[in-house]
């Protein structure tokens, strides 16, 4: 079983989330003095430590969201089951990144943003 910040990760399981901003500095000061997140690095874009699930700061990014990644045991599958559904990819699917697995992101039939992500170390069934 692949592990998500030190926790075993289930099928379905909330696994990171992405913070979309404009400006990752303004980001990181306001959730580090609201909720005392502890970020990588001294400016920009990076991770914040939450005691739960990593966060992933971006900046350039019109969107303003949080976006949940949801574990998956088989991104193929998964997006085949997606569009059965009525969903669809938002994204490109990404190849294993700095171990943090293939990823995509995606809209569900009513246009909620979210994402899925298949760990590393994590194979089809």
């Amino acid at each position: 079983m692949a592990e998500v910040s030190g926790v075993p990760a289930h099928h379905g399981a909330p696994s990171y989330i992405e913070l979309c901003v404009e400006d990752a500095d303004k980001a990181r000061a306001f959730y580090g003095a609201l909720l005392g997140w502890s970020t990588d690095g001294a400016a920009g874009p990076g991770q914040a430590s939450t005691g739960g699930l990593d966060v992933g700061i971006h900046d350039r990014d019109p969107s303003s969201l949080l976006e949940v990644f949801f574990t998956v045991t088989d991104l193929d599958a998964a997006v085949a089951r997606l569009a059965e559904l009525g969903g669809r990819t938002v994204s490109e699917v990404h190849a294993d990144n700095a171990g943090f697995g293939r990823w995509v992101e995606c809209q569900d039939d009513q246009e909620v943003r979210f994402g899925l992500r298949q760990p590393p170390g994590r194979s089809a069934t």
